[in-house]
């Protein structure tokens, strides 16, 4: 694992430690209505727009784009919705993302789009801090463990996204009962981003759903720097994408979602 991923792992182990005698955590999970991310999928397919997860993102490793309060999070996620987006993905790591539960919350009460939770979920206290109608499983972090946390992600209502950059993670994934995989194109050991990622797995995906009769929703994420991009993952087999930090150092967040919203009308 990459030094900045691994810095990111000890400080959640080091937040979970602390907050772990404390039986206070929100477990907000029931006080509504988990949202359809999947018929959201397939109703912009439908209507010919990319489905895009547009990302409330302060920060990445090494750089950060800005400061975000929960009211500025609602304002980026109103803006996102507007534009077309089909789900709205949310930093909660506060470490190096700058991320906060509290971003999760104003977005979740703001816009009627699924949300997702964007961690390192590596405790099974995490879910119970807050309430997300989709929450990040990193299939490269829980190992055989993943699973496990799929079924209790499930559970508590939670529709899981696991992500994974390989065929030994994918091969972990399919073994889930999670309907949603995310294809990571950045490699956390090197963090290199390489799109081609994504041209390896999804055609993998589709194999398997084609023995199997089963049906996977793929999700390319990082990497994503314009319309080429998003097409070129499309057509490789992915049903949507999941942008950060293109969206956080454009001039207007709702210009630039709605652009990537957009990507398939510009084929020519």
């Amino acid at each position: 694992m990459h030094s900045a991923i691994q810095h990111i792992l000890d400080t959640t182990k080091n937040r979970i430690r602390a907050c772990e005698p404390n039986t206070g955590f929100g477990g907000l999970q029931g006080e509504f209505t988990k949202r359809d991310f999947l018929s959201a999928v397939a109703a912009a397919s439908a209507e010919g727009r990319v489905p895009v997860i547009a990302e409330v993102k302060p920060a990445s490793p090494g750089k950060a784009f800005r400061e975000i309060s929960p009211e500025e999070a609602a304002k980026l996620a109103r803006e996102m919705e507007e534009a077309g987006a089909v789900a709205i993905s949310v930093l909660t790591e506060p470490e190096v993302f700058r991320g906060s539960l509290e971003n999760l919350e104003a977005v979740r009460r703001t816009v009627s789009l699924p949300v997702l939770r964007k961690d390192f979920i590596i405790d099974r206290l995490q879910l119970e801090e807050a309430g997300s109608d989709l929450v990040l499983l990193i299939a490269g972090i829980l190992g055989e463990e993943l699973g496990a946390f799929v079924e209790l992600a499930l559970a508590k209502g939670f529709e899981p996204l696991v992500e994974v950059h390989n065929s030994q993670e994918l091969d972990l994934a399919l073994e889930t009962g999670a309907k949603v995989i995310g294809i990571n194109n950045r490699n956390l050991k090197t963090l290199v981003i390489d799109l081609a990622t994504t041209e390896e797995l999804a055609p993998l995906i589709r194999e398997h759903d084609r023995k199997n009769g089963t049906h996977h929703l793929v999700i390319s994420e990082s990497g994503i720097r314009g319309p080429e991009d998003v097409r070129r993952v499309i057509e490789a087999g992915a049903d949507a994408v999941l942008v950060g930090s293109l969206i956080m150092e454009s001039e207007s967040v709702f210009d630039k979602t709605k652009e990537l919203v957009q990507s398939l009308s510009w084929r020519w």
